[in-house]
């Protein structure tokens, strides 16, 4: 894997998942603790997803606030 990376230059597949939106859902899964959706209903699952996307952010922004 590590040959993969170095071969394929700085546009390969692997290097371009980290500057894509991946590290995100991975934050939102890992550190929110987000697994699945509490509610049913396509509406009702994206309200949800906005209210975590929300606060996600919050918490991101406040933690750059508080560390400048």
């Amino acid at each position: 894997m590590r040959k993969k990376i170095d071969d394929g230059g700085f546009e390969t597949p692997y290097r371009l998942r980290k500057q894509v939106v991946e590290p995100v859902f991975g934050q939102i899964k890992q550190a929110r603790g987000f697994r699945q959706f509490l509610l049913r209903g396509l509406e009702k699952v994206r309200a949800e997803w906005a209210m975590i996307c929300t606060a996600h952010n919050l918490l991101k922004l406040f933690t750059l606030a508080k560390a400048a």
